[in-house]
C-alpha cells in the first residue's frame, strides 16, 4: 500500500461536475439492474443519538471493486461540518492492492442528486417544470444543480424546518442557476402544484403525505437512508409507481416500503423494476401523464464506486 493515493473532498468538487456524475450513475445503474455488479446488503451500526456507521463493499465488472465505509453524523451539519465523513477505497482489479482512497462525503453528495437526476430523466414528465425541494442541507442544494440538469426546469421552491437556512439556499440556487427560487411556509404550499419533489431531510417522521402530491408528480426520496427514518407516509406507495435503485436493497432497508408492508397496503410486489431496468428498456416507466411516480434512493455502492474510479483515473 505504498503507492496509495488519497482524493480529496477539493479535488472531488473540482473535478466531479453533475452532469459528469450523472452519466456514471446512469452507467452504473445499468450494470448493476444487467447483473454486472456484486454487493451485499449495506451493513449499517447505530451508534445512537441519530448517528450510524456504515459499510457498503461492492465490485463493477472490468471496471474495480471496493468498498465505502462512512460515519453519518447529521448533528455535525449546526457545527459547521459534513453529515457524511469517510472514504471510498478502491482495489487494482488485477493484484488486489489497495490503490485510492476517495472522500466519501464529497462523492456521496455529488452522486446521489445525480442519481436522483437520472430517475427523473427516466420517470418525470417531458414538460416537467415546477421544482419542490424539502430540506436545507447539502443534498438540497445538489439536487437542484442535478434537476436542473436533466428538465427545463421554470421555478423552484424550498421548504426547510429553519426560515434563514431557507433563504440561504434560495439566494445560493439563485445566483449559481438563475432561476426563481421560492421560500415557502409549509409543505403544501411547497408541493402544489409541483411536478417534481424531491425529499432530502433527516426527518424521523414522514413530511410528505399522498395529500400533498397532485397527479402526475415524480418523487425522489432519498433522504432516509436506512430502515428506521421515514420521509415519505406510506399510503404514497401503493398510490404509485415505486422504483428502486436496487430492489433487494429497498425490500430489506427501504423505511418506506416496509411501514407500508407492516400495515398491510403493500406487498413486494408494489416494488417494481429497477431504475437500470427502466433505463435499459425491458421495464415500463411512467404509463400516463397523471400517475405518480417515486424514485426510492438508498444509494448503490456501485454509484460510489464508479464516481470513485473515474475521479482515480483523472484526478491529478
Amino acid at each position: 500500500m505504498t503507492n496509495l493515493r488519497f482524493i480529496s473532498a477539493e479535488t472531488v468538487r473540482a473535478k466531479l461536475t453533475q452532469k459528469i456524475c450523472i452519466q456514471l450513475v446512469r452507467d452504473a445503474m445499468l450494470a448493476l439492474s444487467a447483473g454486472k455488479t456484486r454487493q451485499a446488503l449495506r451493513q449499517i451500526i447505530d451508534l445512537g443519538g441519530g448517528n450510524a456507521f456504515g459499510t457498503m463493499p461492492g465490485a463493477v465488472d472490468g471496471l474495480c471493486h471496493g468498498a465505502k465505509l462512512i460515519s453519518i453524523f447529521p448533528d455535525n451539519v449546526a457545527r459547521g461540518g459534513k453529515a457524511h465523513e469517510g472514504v471510498i477505497m478502491l482495489f487494482d482489479p488485477e493484484d488486489g492492492t489497495a490503490t485510492c482512497a476517495v472522500d466519501a462525503g464529497e462523492v456521496t453528495a455529488i452522486r446521489t442528486a445525480a442519481a436522483s437526476a437520472v430517475a427523473t430523466d427516466a420517470l418525470a414528465r417531458d414538460d416537467a417544470a415546477v421544482l419542490a425541494i424539502l430540506g436545507t442541507g447539502e443534498q438540497a442544494w445538489q439536487h437542484a444543480l442535478a434537476i436542473w440538469e436533466v428538465r427545463a426546469i421554470k421555478e423552484i421552491r424550498l421548504w426547510g424546518r429553519n426560515a434563514a437556512k431557507s433563504e440561504a439556499l434560495a439566494a445560493r440556487i439563485r445566483n449559481a442557476i438563475a432561476l426563481p427560487v421560492e421560500v415557502c411556509a409549509d409543505v403544501t404550499a411547497t408541493c402544489a402544484g409541483a411536478d417534481i419533489i424531491c425529499t432530502t431531510t433527516a426527518a424521523e417522521t414522514p413530511i410528505l403525505s399522498l395529500e400533498h402530491v397532485a397527479p402526475g408528480t415524480h418523487i425522489n426520496a432519498i433522504g432516509s437512508s436506512r430502515a428506521g427514518p421515514t420521509e415519505i407516509a406510506p399510503q404514497l406507495i401503493p398510490a404509485s409507481l415505486f422504483i428502486p435503485d436496487h430492489r433487494e436493497g429497498v425490500i430489506a432497508q427501504g423505511s418506506e416500503f416496509i411501514d407500508a408492508l407492516k400495515l398491510g397496503i403493500a406487498d413486494e410486489d408494489a416494488v417494481g423494476p429497477e431504475i437500470g431496468e427502466i433505463l435499459a428498456a425491458p421495464a415500463k416507466g411512467r404509463s400516463s401523464a397523471d400517475q405518480i411516480t417515486i424514485y426510492k434512493s438508498l444509494g448503490s455502492v456501485a454509484q460510489d464506486l464508479a464516481a470513485a474510479h473515474w475521479l482515480a483515473n483523472i484526478a491529478e
